[in-house]
């Protein structure tokens, strides 16, 4: 065997030739990579951030929730979805309560309660005239407030949310686990995806 020729198994190639092998080699590895990244690519879970100030629901009396401002995230998951919220500001005479907070059908809308609709329940959301009521057909994201004015939540729910102009509302009570009601309606934070 000459300095030219490599000996591979019981074949003799030319540095040319292994050069296209290893060029070659390379290119289906990486297009192998590209088709794999592309996969996880459209595998990996929709997130979707919303950020602001609470919207008062009932402007002409004082509430633990002026000022106060939340945070939240959908994330989408084939099978259904989680969605976490946290919320800053609220005044520290709450600490220790619990307070209900649902995804609501209807958009946020400062000084009109009733704007948001019902809670969003996947049952109704199909057409089921009578849907179930409990934390597996509707986002409940009840919270205790902390000495520091904080509370946060997290649902995991068996469905995703239908895209559009939602809100979470934040009521004075906590979630009745019977009828899903939670009292007065006192803030909310618009959802739009």
């Amino acid at each position: 065997m000459n300095d030219n020729m490599t000996r591979l198994g019981s074949t003799t190639s030319t540095p040319h030739t292994l050069r296209r092998a290893v060029i070659a080699g390379v290119g289906a590895a990486a297009a192998g990579l590209l088709a794999i990244g592309t996969a996880t690519a459209h595998a990996a879970p929709a997130a979707h951030h919303f950020s602001g100030a609470l919207r008062d629901l009932q402007p002409a009396a004082a509430g633990p929730f002026d000022g106060a401002a939340a945070r939240a995230l959908l994330v989408e998951r084939p099978s259904g979805a989680t969605v976490v919220l946290k919320v800053d500001g609220i005044d520290r005479s709450a600490a220790g309560r619990t307070y209900g907070a649902h995804l609501h059908v209807g958009p946020c809308v400062a000084g009109d309660g009733a704007a948001a609709g019902p809670h969003y329940n996947s049952e109704a959301q199909a057409g089921d005239p009578s849907p179930e009521i409990s934390p597996r057909t509707e986002v409940w994201l009840d919270f205790t407030v902390n000495s520091a004015g904080h509370g946060s939540a997290t649902a995991v729910v068996p469905f995703t949310p239908a895209a559009g102009t939602r809100s979470i509302v934040v009521h004075a009570m906590e979630t009745d686990h019977g009828t899903g009601g939670a009292g007065a309606r006192l803030a909310c934070l618009p959802v739009v995806w």
